[in-house]
């Protein structure tokens, strides 16, 4: 069986870019940003983009697409 993006050595990387982010945060809501926000993000688009793979390799792809994304 295939190893999944989080179940690899990238399992503790941050994929979310903090600066644009925290500015996106600022502008929009006035407010400040935790660090610790970026693991959770992080995690989450691990396991939306786990999901996604599966969707698309059900399908016979080897191309994820905007559609395996959707609920």
């Amino acid at each position: 069986q295939k190893q999944t993006i989080s179940e690899s050595h990238v399992d503790h990387e941050v994929l979310i870019v903090a600066s644009k982010l925290k500015q996106y945060i600022k502008d929009t809501y006035d407010m400040n940003t935790a660090a610790s926000v970026m693991d959770a993000l992080s995690k989450n688009v691990r396991r939306l983009t786990d999901r996604a793979a599966e969707r698309a390799r059900s399908e016979g792809r080897k191309t994820i697409m905007d559609r395996d994304f959707d609920s």
